[in-house]
C-alpha cells in the first residue's frame, strides 16, 4: 500500500489561513487604535478640557440649577399663598432637595469629572521611546488575549487582559512588560476537514467584528470628548470658550438676583 494513499491535501487551507491571519492583523491595529482612542488620546483631551474650562463649566450649571429651583420655590409659595395654606420653608425646602436630585447628581458628576482630571494631570509623563514599546507592548497582548480575536478565552485570561488595558490606561509599562511575558500566541496548524472550517467560521467572526470596530471608532471620534482636540490645542478658542462661560455665569448670577428679590417681596407680603 502506497504511504501518501491516507493522506488527503486541502490546497485551500494555506489560502484560509493566510486570509484569518492577515484579519487577525488588522484587527489587532484597529483594536489598538481605538484602546489608544478611549484609553490615551480622550482621556488627554478631556483632563486639558477640564482643566481649562471645567470649573467655569461646573459654576454655570450650577447657576443654571439654582435659577431653576428658586423658580420652583416661588411658584410652590405662590400656590400655598394662593390656597392660603400655612408656608413651612423647611417642608418647601425637602420638597425641593427630592425634585432636584438629580441636578445635584450631575453636579457632583462634574465634580468627579474635574478630580479625575486633576488625577491624570499628575501622572509620569513617558518618553517617546517608552510610548512607543508601551504600545508595541499592548498590541502584543491584544493579538494574544483580546476577546474579539480569542472568544474562547478563560476567565482567568480575561482578568490578566483587562489587567493589561488598566496598565495601558496608566502608562505602567512595567505591568505590560510583565503580563507580554506570560503572553503565548496559540495557532491552529491541523490540516484537516474541521480545520477548515473553523477558518471559515473565524473568517466571517472576524471580518464581523473589523466592522463593528470601525463603527466604534467612528462612534468615538464623532463623541465628546473626542471632538474637543481642536479646541484644547488652540489657546485662542480657549479664551474665547472663558470669555463666554464668564459672561454666561454673570448673566445667570444677574437673573438669579431678580429672582431672590422677587422671593424676598412675596415672603415680605406674605407676613406683613
Amino acid at each position: 500500500m502506497d504511504s501518501n494513499s491516507s493522506i488527503i491535501i486541502f490546497p485551500e487551507y494555506a489560502s484560509l489561513k493566510a486570509e484569518v491571519e492577515k484579519l487577525k492583523t488588522e484587527l489587532s491595529m484597529l483594536l489598538l487604535e481605538r484602546d489608544e482612542l478611549r484609553l490615551v488620546v480622550c482621556k488627554n483631551i478631556e483632563t486639558a478640557y477640564m482643566l481649562a474650562l471645567g470649573s467655569l463649566e461646573y459654576k454655570a450649571y450650577e447657576w443654571h440649577c439654582k435659577i431653576l429651583r428658586i423658580k420652583r420655590k416661588i411658584d410652590l409659595i405662590q400656590a400655598k399663598i394662593n390656597r392660603q395654606e400655612n408656608i413651612i420653608l423647611s417642608v418647601i425646602e425637602d420638597q425641593l432637595d427630592e425634585e432636584f436630585a438629580e441636578f445635584q447628581k450631575r453636579l457632583d458628576e462634574q465634580i468627579q469629572k474635574m478630580n479625575e482630571a486633576l488625577e491624570h494631570s499628575k501622572g509620569k509623563l513617558l518618553t517617546d521611546e517608552e510610548m512607543k514599546e508601551l504600545k508595541k507592548l499592548y498590541r502584543s497582548i491584544v493579538k494574544a488575549l483580546h476577546p474579539d480575536l480569542h472568544p474562547d478565552i478563560t476567565p482567568a485570561q480575561i482578568q490578566l487582559f483587562q489587567n493589561a488595558v488598566k496598565a495601558y490606561e496608566c502608562g505602567d509599562l512595567e505591568s505590560l512588560r510583565i503580563i507580554s511575558e506570560m503572553v503565548v500566541d496559540s495557532d491552529l496548524s491541523e490540516q484537516n476537514e474541521n480545520a477548515i472550517a473553523e477558518l471559515v467560521k473565524e473568517k466571517d467572526r472576524l471580518a464581523k467584528s473589523l466592522q463593528a470596530i470601525n463603527n466604534q471608532i467612528e462612534k468615538i471620534k464623532s463623541e465628546y470628548p473626542y471632538t474637543m482636540k481642536e479646541l484644547v490645542q488652540d489657546p485662542e478658542q480657549i479664551a474665547e470658550k472663558k470669555a463666554e462661560l464668564e459672561e454666561l455665569i454673570k448673566e445667570l448670577k444677574e437673573i438669579f438676583e431678580l429672582y431672590s428679590a422677587h422671593l424676598e417681596r412675596l415672603l415680605g407680603d406674605k407676613y406683613e
